[in-house]
């Protein structure tokens, strides 16, 4: 198992989209829209689109923007995650391991060698494909004495032998 950058910009969340949503919503407010054609517009309920007429009537725009997530902050901030993230285009070997390849407990390893802070698997797990972006990478299991060209003659003449039968 060993971990790879994305290289495609993900999709947005539906957080994101529900925001995206609610903020198109204050600006068609303030175009003067009815509730009625701006829940067509967009896709919503009536109702939805007055609750959030009342709290744009209210507080603005701005409230009708995503708040932070509430709860436990990450253990590392973004400078640490970007040190951990050119420790890992390194290679493992450049680490100190035998194969260049990463699994979980040597990213936790070079984690804490780098940043000096401890992370469980899971945590790992979320900073590699969270916050760093990266996905699971398995190597294929082939034989190192596998002969391509062998193969391809099987298929070619004795497997249609086989299949046809005496």
């Amino acid at each position: 198992m060993s971990f790879k950058p994305l290289s495609v910009v993900p999709p947005l969340t539906r957080p994101q989209l529900s925001e995206a949503r609610r903020v198109r919503a204050a600006e068609l407010f303030e175009q003067g829209h009815s509730n009625a054609e701006i829940a067509r517009m967009l896709g919503v309920s009536d109702e939805s689109v007055r609750r959030w007429k009342r709290v744009w009537e209210k507080n603005g725009a701005d409230a009708l923007r995503r708040r932070p997530a509430t709860g436990r902050p990450p253990k590392l901030d973004d400078a640490q995650v970007e040190r951990v993230r050119t420790a890992l285009e390194q290679g493992a070997q450049a680490h100190g391991f035998e194969a260049d390849l990463w699994t979980l407990e040597r990213v936790g390893l070079m984690v804490e060698r780098v940043t000096g802070v401890v992370l469980s698997r899971a945590s790992v797990w979320r900073l590699l494909t969270g916050r760093l972006g990266w996905s699971l990478q398995r190597p294929e299991r082939r034989a190192v004495e596998r002969d391509e060209s062998e193969i391809a003659r099987w298929i070619a003449h004795e497997w249609p032998r086989i299949k046809k039968g005496p």
